[in-house]
């Protein structure tokens, strides 16, 4: 017996995390969508980010109360790898706060990168 279902979360991410990965020198981008799974309307408030002199963030709502795109983008700046985290409250109480994981690894000029597809 096969059984199979459809677990409904009160908010989607897409993706969970955020990996930005080019030349330090410049600006680097990535997206995130949050998508209320619920009826009532979602909000969003960031209550923690530290990565903030490596990396700013934009929240674009998209579609009232329902859906948001946050843009990630790389602060030109001297190579290296760096690790945070964007935490954001909601007003909803099966899933009070979102934390979406950071990772950037910039690299100088002149410099192959290394590791997929490379």
């Amino acid at each position: 017996m096969d059984i199979k279902a459809f677990v409904k979360a009160p908010i989607y991410l897409s993706p969970k995390f955020v990996y930005l990965r080019g030349p330090a020198g410049q600006k680097v981008s990535r997206t995130v969508s949050v998508r209320a799974g619920e009826e009532r309307s979602l909000r969003l408030e960031e209550v923690g980010f530290n990565l903030s002199t490596k990396v700013t963030y934009t929240i674009e709502e998209v579609e009232a109360g329902r859906f948001f795109r946050l843009r990630f983008t790389t602060i030109p700046g001297p190579p290296g790898n760096y690790r945070g985290v964007l935490r954001l409250k909601t007003n909803y109480p099966e899933r009070p706060q979102i934390s979406i994981p950071i990772m950037a690894r910039l690299h100088g000029a002149g410099q192959a990168q290394k590791g997929r597809g490379n």
